[in-house]
This record gives structure tokens, sequence and C-alpha cells, in this order.
């Protein structure tokens, strides 16, 4: 079996040394790089080639690549590099790395045109100013290939226990069986699909209840497509920290059924979750764990996936990876990215994929991996897309980067951040209302930030060794609003927010305090290509209904397949109940206190036991506790807090037990409102005092315009549909297994309306009271 490798990919295995060195160093965003290259192939004469796809092999490794550009005329290759700073601070070990690459694509240009000799050409551009600054050497056939051959022997042996671990892998997925006696219901139609959609290489959107077990009902049939489809990776996204622990305790399970299954899972975690010096930078000069990084890289790697040990269970789980990082004296979390090269599944947060710079599809794209993606509880991709693809900057930002330290010592940084800051206060004096909705991102501003920006970015390239937080936040924010800002289009709109108060008249606001936001509304033209650049995909929830609403927001290929498992539950299982006489509406909420307290306290009498009840906001939920103490006192009871720690999260979960009783206070959307497993008598019982309905305020009503405009249906895709999903997610924490069995109150009048009861859960339609 031959074992395939990207030129680059190669070289930075063979050919990359020294610190891991993370200090600032100004880089082009992949648009500035394409246009670069196409303006230094432009600069070309006749008959230059551009992209040239080259490959070759040695043994049992193929490498292939793409060449930047090549002059047949007098015989020479060219690798660009796009930059920005100054080229004289760059470290000796790039540009090593860069000759390597030269080299190998010289030997397989030499090889593929039959030629004695070649010149080779490296091409540093500069951005900024569009000049070209280059290095050449002429190098023989014989030298290239001599070069050629010694860095695929360093690879040889690493490749060829991959191979062996590829086939061992596929062997093994090929044989394994379903860890459990059968199947559960609901759970083999889902499997299916999943199965299906990889062998088509289709997207899967599929709403399945919860309690059916969604995630190895997905898992097991895409890792049993993975031979078959030859799929490089799994990547399984989630948004939460139990989405990705459900997974990799399901991969264990797997791995547990099936001792012989050579699987590496990697998790990825969160940087502050994985550094061991936050105190420290990330240089060789500043943390031990980064000094001579690359140097000690390979025992760390290879220590940490065994190569060649097939038959052994490999996890990568966090603990795992931390004990062969610090077993090497590298950093666990960098070392964790470079094992996402090798890894057949990698369990992360959507960001790895799906944000502008997502580590996940930047490598698969880098090496030309098929991947399939697993996305969990995929409804929250739409609030986490516009996220990823929304900028903004914040008057505070500006202020703490002209007080830093680089401000006062630097009369071209001040000056710079002057500049913006007059823009901004001449914006602000214009506006008449606290918020306003521009056409297109306002010029003058734009300008100001784009010259900082080039300001900025000089300055901290001149001086990398002089930290400046304040001043590297601001000018991240600006740097992203400026992308932003380049790709405006009908899927956001620019808004500028001024600061209010009650009995704040306009003339009292300070110009320059207002917050200025490029607001992504419909991620789809973002995550649409993701979703194109994976063999497959499955997208999985209990709420994904309608099935419009989600495939205008994130950008499904139109030839998406779509399934609505069967739920395993039955109507008896769920009483619900929908209390008409309360209005939950915000000027009837004062009046909806006493009512909702008694209803609680009546279920409670009837029926003791655990139950959750779930508010629009801490003040309301307080107001309700607070009631309920007042009139029940002999009622045990507890509330979620605002920006509650993980360790207050757990105690809170902690006092649902088999055996305790009592009501549990939480706001609708938070922590405690979806991927929680309460099962049994753990919990019996749910109360909805909300729809979930987003406020209505005005940025809101801009969304619900813009979502009229291009869907047709702006209320619904503003407030009805986001509401309702976050109200099945709660309710859905009832009833988690074949034998539950518990209540939910709907409390509020428009529970009994026809397009609301259309979509909660149809198998609640005989139990609906």
């Amino acid at each position: 079996m031959t074992y395939t490798v990207a030129v680059r990919e190669l070289c930075e295995f063979t050919a990359k040394q020294g610190d891991l060195d993370l200090r600032f160093t100004p880089a082009p965003t992949a648009l500035e790089g394409m246009a670069g290259h196409a303006v230094a192939a432009a600069r070309r004469g006749d008959g230059y080639r551009t992209e040239v796809a080259l490959a070759g092999s040695y043994k049992s490794l193929r490498v292939r690549g793409r060449a930047d550009g090549f002059d047949p005329a007098h015989a020479r290759l060219d690798e660009v590099k796009t930059f920005k700073g100054r080229l004289d601070r760059q470290p000796a070990s790039h540009r090593a790395l860069h000759w390597a690459q030269a080299r190998i694509y010289g030997w397989l240009l030499c090889a593929q045109e039959g030629l004695e000799h070649i010149d080779l050409a490296l091409v540093y551009f500069d951005i900024a100013s569009q000049k070209e600054t280059v290095f050449t050497e002429r190098r023989s056939a014989t030298e290239l290939q001599r070069h050629f051959e010694e860095q695929c022997e360093r690879f040889l042996a690493w490749a060829e226990a991959q191979v062996a671990h590829r086939m061992a892998r596929d062997a093994a997925l090929t044989a394994l069986a379903f860890p459990f006696g059968g199947f559960r219901t609901g759970q083999r139609p889902l499997a299916e699909a999943v199965y299906k959609a990889a062998g088509a290489g289709r997207c899967l959107m599929a709403q399945a209840p919860t309690g059916i077990g969604k995630t190895m009902g997905t898992l097991f049939p895409l890792l049993k497509a993975a031979p078959t489809q030859r799929l490089d990776k799994v990547f399984f996204l989630a948004a939460k920290t139990s989405g990705r622990q459900t997974a990799l305790d399901t991969l264990t399970r797997l791995a547990d059924s099936a001792p012989a299954l050579p699987l590496r899972v990697l998790e990825l975690v969160a940087r502050d979750k994985a550094c061991e010096h936050p105190d420290k930078a990330c240089h060789g000069e500043s943390c031990p764990l980064a000094q001579g990084f690359y140097d000690r890289l390979p025992a760390a790697r290879a220590a940490a996936l065994r190569p060649g040990a097939a038959g052994e269970r490999i996890t990568l789980h966090q603990s795992e990876v931390r004990s062969a990082a610090l077993a090497h004296q590298v950093c666990p979390y960098y070392l964790s990215q470079e094992l996402a090269r090798w890894a057949d599944v990698v369990v992360g947060d959507y960001n790895y994929y799906f944000d502008m710079g997502g580590l996940l599809h930047g490598l698969a794209q880098a090496n030309g991996w098929r991947t399939a993606l697993l996305v969990d509880e995929a409804h929250n991709l739409v609030d986490r897309g516009r996220k990823m693809y929304t900028a903004e900057l914040r008057p505070d930002g500006l202020a703490q980067a002209r007080k830093s330290t680089s401000a006062s010592r630097y009369p071209a940084v001040k000056k710079a951040l002057d500049k913006v800051r007059r823009a901004w206060v001449a914006l602000d004096k214009r506006q008449a209302t606290a918020y306003a909705v521009h056409e297109a991102f306002p010029e003058d501003l734009l300008t100001a930030l784009q010259q900082c920006g080039n300001t900025l970015t000089d300055h901290l390239a001149e001086h990398p060794a002089e930290p400046d937080a304040a001043l590297q936040a601001f000018y991240f924010d600006a740097l992203h609003l400026v992308r932003m800002a380049g790709l405006l289009d009908a899927h956001s709109l620019v808004d500028i927010t001024q600061p209010t108060a009650p009995g704040l008249p306009q003339a009292a606001r300070a110009p320059g305090s207002s917050t200025l936001c490029i607001r992504n509304l419909v991620p789809a033209p973002f995550l649409g290509p993701r979703w194109e650049a994976a063999h497959t995909s499955t997208l999985f929830s209990a709420t994904l209904r309608p099935e419009r609403y989600y495939t205008d927001l994130l950008g499904l290929p139109t030839d998406h397949l779509a399934i609505d498992v069967e739920s395993p539950f039955q109507a008896a299982q769920l009483t619900v109940q929908v209390a008409r006489h309360i209005s939950t509406r915000y000027p009837d909420r004062k009046a909806s206190l006493a009512p909702i307290v008694a209803l609680m306290a009546q279920q409670f009498a009837e029926r003791p036991g655990n139950y959750l009840a779930f508010f629009s906001s801490y003040e309301y939920l307080q107001q309700a506790a607070t009631m309920l103490a007042e009139r029940h006192p002999h009622l045990p009871h507890w509330s979620q807090s605002r920006r509650m720690l993980e360790s207050e999260q757990k105690q809170f979960l902690a006092r649902f037990t088999e055996s305790s009783e009592g009501i549990g206070f939480a706001v609708l959307g938070g922590a405690f409102a979806e991927g929680i497993d309460l099962p049994g008598r753990r919990l019996i019982g749910a109360f909805l005092a909300t729809l979930g309905l987003p406020q209505v305020n005005p940025v809101n009503e801009q969304v619900k315009e813009r979502m009229q405009a291009l869907f047709g249906e702006g209320y619904d895709y503003t407030y009805l549909y986001p509401g309702l999903q976050k109200v099945v997610q709660a309710a859905g924490r009832v009833i988690r297994t074949p034998s539950d069995e518990g209540v939910v109150h709907l409390m509020d009048d428009r529970f009994g309306r026809p397009e609301v009861r259309a979509l909660l859960p149809a198998w609640w339609a005989d139990s609906y009271r």
C-alpha cells in the first residue's frame, strides 16, 4: 500500500526545527495571499505556468503538491511566499523550511520535465508595498534527487507505520460489530441513514429524539463506512463540553467492545484549559515548553501515537496528551494540534472546523484529506455560526489601546489610534438615535481602521519582544472588522449602538462611546463551502424543524438529505399540560407569578420528586423563586445564578438524585436547558414559564426585516423558531429512557395556538392537554 503525503506536510515533518515561537508576526489573510500570488504571476512573461501539479515516488511513499510557478524559458521554479512586516526579522528556521519545499518541488519538476538542472527562487512578496525580494540558487537534478530521497527516507519509517495502522484500522472497522445486543427504537434508521449518506457522499440532516443514543447511532455507522469510503478522518464537532464528553465516552465503549480496534481518538481542548504556564508567553525565551519544541516534537509524537502498534488502542484525550507532552517537555496544547494530523477521529468544538481560521478545515484542505463531519446538537450552529462571522469594536478596547505603553512611547502608534478615535467621534456626532443601521460600513472610519491596522502591523512586527496585550487585542478586533467589511453582503448588517440609560438624552451621550458591529445574520455563505469540502456530513439534533430554517441559515447543499427519526417514547409516558390561564408576556410578568407558583406547588403536592422550572430571565426566575419560598417554605428549591462556575453547575445538578425532591430554577437556553441527562427519578417533570422568544429590541427587529426580505418569514425566523427550539430542548430533559414517566407544564396561553403546537414533537400529540 502506498502512502501519499503533500510536499508541505513532508517538509514540516522533516525540516521544522527549533523553538515554538508565537510572538506576533503579521500574516496575510488567505485572500491577500491569493491576490499576492496572482500579482507575482502576472509580472512573469508569456508561457509562465502557475499552480503546476507535481508528483513523485520513493519506495512506498508518494509525494504530491503544486508548485507556485515555473518559467520554462529560463528553467526557473518559483516558490512564492506572501508576507507582511520586515523580512529581515524572519526566523532562520522559516527560511530553511521554505528552501526545503522549493527543493522538493525542484526535483519533482526535473523528473517530470527531464531537466538536468534548474534555478530555484524563493520569492517573498510584500503585501503592503507589492515589492518582491528574490533569493535564487541553481541545483542539479542529481543534487535535488538526493535531497528528495533524504527527506523521504526520514519520513518513510513513519509513513510505513501509518500505512500499517491504516490497514489494521480499516480491517478492524470492517469487522466491528455493534457493541450492544441490538439497536434502540429509532437508532437503526438513524444509523442506516448516516451510512447511506456516507456512501453517497452527501450531507444528512437528522432530527432524532433525545434518548435513542444519537451519538452511537451516528459514530458507529460512519466508522463502519470509513474503509469502503476511504475516509481519512472523522471530525466530531460539538457546541458544549457535555457533547464532546458523550462522544469520547461512546468511542471508549466502541473500543471496549473490540479490544483489537486500533482507533486513534484525539480530544482537542481550548488553549486556556491546556496551557501549563499561563503566565508565560508562547516562545522559547519565555516558556520552557516552547524552547526546542520542534526538536523534541518527533519523540513526543512517537510516544503519543506508538506508531506501528497495530491492534493497540490509542486514546489521546486531554490527560494522555498532557502526559506525553510533559514527559518530553513540549507544550500539550500545540502537541495536540500536531497530533490532529495523525488521529482517526478528532473530537472538538465547532470552531475547529467552521471558524474562519479553523484548524481542522485548514489541515484537511492542505493535505487533501477525505473527511466526514458529525455535528452534534446542530441547532446550536446557527447562533455559533453567526458569532464566528460577526465583528465588533467596543470603545473600551480603543481606550485601553490608547493608554498602552506602545501608544505613549511611539508617536506613529498614537497618531494612528487617535485618527480612529476622531473618525469614531465624528460618526457618533452624526448619529441622531441610540441605534442605527448603515447600508455600508462608514467609509471614513473604515479608512482610519485600515491605516491604523497597517501602522500596528509594522509596529508589532518591529517590536516582537515588547508584548502589549491591550494594543494586540484592539489590533486583532480591528483586523477582523476590516476583513468582514470586505466580505459585507446581505448576510450581515452594519449597526452602531450608543450607550443608553434611563433619562439620558442624546446630547449627553459621549461621542466615541458607541459599539460598532458588522453583525452576521445568515452564516450560510461562510458555512456552505465547509460542507462542500467534506466527503460527507451529518447534522443531528432533537430540534431541527422546520427543515427550511436550518437549510437556509446553515447553507446546506441543495442535494442534502433529511430524516425525521421516529421517537421511541409513547405519549402515555409524558403528560403535557398547557396553562392557558397564564400569560408570560412582559407586561403580564408580575401578574403571572402567583398562578405559576400555585401550579408548581400543586404539581409537587400531587407527585413529589425532582423538577426543573425554566424562565426567560434571571430576574423573572428570582421573582418566582422568592414567591415560592414565601408561600411554600416547606418546598425545597435551588436556583441557577449568573455566570455559574463549572463546579457550581455540578453542585446544582448533584441535587437531582433518585431519592431527592425539589425544584431547580433555571434560565431557558442556559447550561441546564440542554445537554444534561437526568433519567429515572432524578427528574420527573418540567415547568416552562416562557415560549423562549428572543427579546423584542431594535437589533432583533432589524433581524426580522432582513429575514423577511431574504426568506419571507421574518417573525418566524427571528422569534418563533428559535424560541420553540429552546422549549423543546428543555422539555426533552424529562423523558430520557423508555421507562421514564413525567409531566411538562407549558405555562402560557400561546402554547395552545396551532402554529406553536405544530413545532412541538409529534409524539406529544396524544398527551397534549
